[in-house]
């Protein structure tokens, strides 16, 4: 199971965020709440993630097939993190 933990501070409230993300489409709109309750545009956060407008459309659209790398920077500007759960804890190969 994957998670999205967004938490930011911003002086006079506090944002912390756990959402269940088990489709692109959950983690597209998990990222659209944070967005929206930083009151960041579109534009602004491809700005602060170094990514494209146009990646972070398709990340709330819930594409699938979008590279993992830009997606935790749209994340960690985001103050959030991905954690996963759930695997099996084993010998590395």
């Amino acid at each position: 199971m994957l998670y999205v933990i967004i938490g930011v501070i911003i002086p006079e409230r506090e944002i912390f965020m756990i959402t269940k993300t088990d489709t692109p489409i959950s983690l597209g709109l998990a990222v659209r709440t944070a967005r929206k309750r930083l009151d960041l545009t579109q534009p602004q956060l491809a700005l602060a993630s170094g990514v494209g407008v146009r990646f972070i459309v398709e990340l709330e659209a819930g594409k699938p097939t979008l590279r993992l790398e830009n997606v935790l920077r749209v994340l960690h500007a985001l103050g959030g993190s991905l954690c996963v759960e759930g695997l099996v804890k084993g010998q590395e190969d």
